[in-house]
């Protein structure tokens, strides 16, 4: 049937979003759904800062880059990173372009919402043995309740001696929970508020409650913990205060629904857009521009730290490129800056139809209808925000909509319902032309969080598509 003259003018002039999903071929899906099994692998393995810093690192070697330092010079098509303490990372490719002449720049955080253990953490009440934590990120801390944990991370004992951690994910490791108060008994508790329900200091993990077989000593079950560690790691209890613990849903990333079509996992928020950010700058050869990834610690709390975005080891980063290119001088850091264009790339929350009073519908992303870019972030009158410029934003427009890549321009969450910041401030106040763009979530910083598996791949492709720009 024709189209009516109505019907072409709507079709020319609205901007509909659709689903990601119609009109693809089945080598499009198929690729779609490749990419995803590499990335719920990925999920799988890295469910801290260090372990994706690692599984950076080896796919990094893979693909032909080299350690920074180990360079003398560099040229155009030599590809190098650095290693910022084991938690953070930045990467390059080098383009024929000057330095100079600005970079393109993909910036996520591969930090995520979690509960790290007190220096102090391990003691014992009532014949049970547990450890105390402190929550990082912005969690709901009820969420964290009644679900299987894993404990991971590292033990740098005073010799100078760092021990891997990482028990619950073997199949033969035993898991830890934290403890709920059952229905009968949760009168006063469910009178609280959602948030009140739970306190910060009561997100103790369970860990053993055998006790040591020695009538004259006490705390036995906390000495026969201290045991068991001492023996498989050579630890005491001083050594948790040189320790970076963390405990992480022992829930294993999968396909969601009866169509395969989503991603269910712990963090996702953000490495779904560090895994494609660090996957297109790993496909990419011989750019004009120099092309950066960076992924950053701490974005979760602040992005403070010597592994933080706010940190200088970035700007070493950059000065080193430039030392070694040959092009380095007096306020070249700082021009280079403010010529480059980046995509901070941080999720954002998607419409959930059963919580869609906190969105304005217009402006909400969605999911499985391509990566969500957002102009601003902030909250309130816009309150520590980048807020794009309008001629950056059209340009980007343009890099995609030459390549017939879809995307949505969204904002998360109604005025004054919340709000949320990203790096994007940070490299903004460098100079930098800033957007942030990312992967739409439901249950963002749950400990099992949504994504689907088209705007997963789209984001892949748009970074590819900027870095080639």
């Amino acid at each position: 049937m024709e189209k009516s003259e109505g019907q072409k003018l709507k079709a020319k002039l609205f901007d509909e979003r659709k689903s990601g999903w119609e009109h693809l071929d089945n080598d499009q899906k198929t690729a779609i759904l490749d990419f995803n099994n590499d990335y719920i692998d990925f999920l799988n393995k890295c469910k801290t800062e260090r372990e994706c810093a690692k599984f950076t690192e080896e796919l990094l070697i893979q693909n032909g880059f080299e350690q920074i330092d180990k360079k003398k010079t560099l040229n155009p098509g030599d590809k190098v990173y650095y290693i910022n303490r084991k938690k953070a990372v930045y990467a390059a490719v080098i383009g024929k372009d000057m330095l100079e002449e600005g970079l393109n720049l993909v910036g996520a955080h591969i930090d995520s919402p979690r509960l790290d253990l007190k220096p102090n953490p391990l003691y014992e009440d009532n014949n049970l043995a547990l450890l105390k934590t402190h929550y990082y990120g912005g969690i709901k801390k009820y969420q964290w309740t009644a679900i299987p944990l894993v404990i991971k991370g590292v033990i740098a004992k005073s010799n100078g001696e760092i021990i891997d951690i990482n028990i619950g994910e073997d199949k033969n490791d035993p898991i830890f929970t934290i403890t709920d108060l059952l229905p009968h008994l949760a009168k006063n508790q469910e009178k609280k508020t959602l948030g009140e329900g739970i306190a910060g200091e009561d997100l103790n993990v369970l860990v053993g409650s055998l006790p040591y077989d020695d009538e004259k000593v006490r705390e036995k079950v906390k000495l026969n913990i201290l045991n068991i560690l001492n023996q498989k790691y050579g630890i005491t209890e001083r050594d948790f205060t040189s320790s970076e613990l963390e405990v992480v849903p022992a829930f294993e990333a999968k396909s969601l629904g009866f169509d395969a079509s989503m991603v269910a996992a712990y963090g996702q928020d953000d490495r779904s857009c560090a895994y494609t950010t660090i996957r297109a700058l790993t496909s990419l050869q011989n750019p004009e521009r120099t092309a950066i990834a960076l992924l950053a610690d701490k974005e979760e709390i602040g992005s403070m730290g010597n592994t933080g975005m706010s940190s200088q080891n970035f700007e070493v980063f950059i000065a080193k490129l430039l030392d070694k290119t040959g092009q380095n001088g007096p306020n070249v850091l700082e021009k280079t800056f403010c010529n480059s264009k980046m995509l901070s790339s941080d999720v954002t929350s998607a419409l959930d139809p059963t919580y869609a009073d906190v969105e304005e519908r217009n402006n909400a992303a969605y999911l499985g209808c391509g990566i969500a870019f957002c102009k601003y972030t902030g909250h309130g009158g816009k309150s520590g925000s980048s807020d794009a410029n309008a001629e950056f934003v059209a340009k980007i427009r343009n890099i995609l909509e030459k390549k017939s890549l879809i995307y949505q321009m969204t904002d998360m969450g109604k005025i004054d319902v919340g709000g949320g910041g990203t790096i994007a401030l940070i490299l903004a106040n460098k100079g930098i032309d800033v957007i942030d763009c990312g992967v739409p979530v439901l249950s963002m910083h749950a400990p099992y969080e949504v994504t689907s598996k088209f705007d997963i791949y789209n984001a892949y492709e748009v970074y590819q598509a900027f870095y080639e720009d």
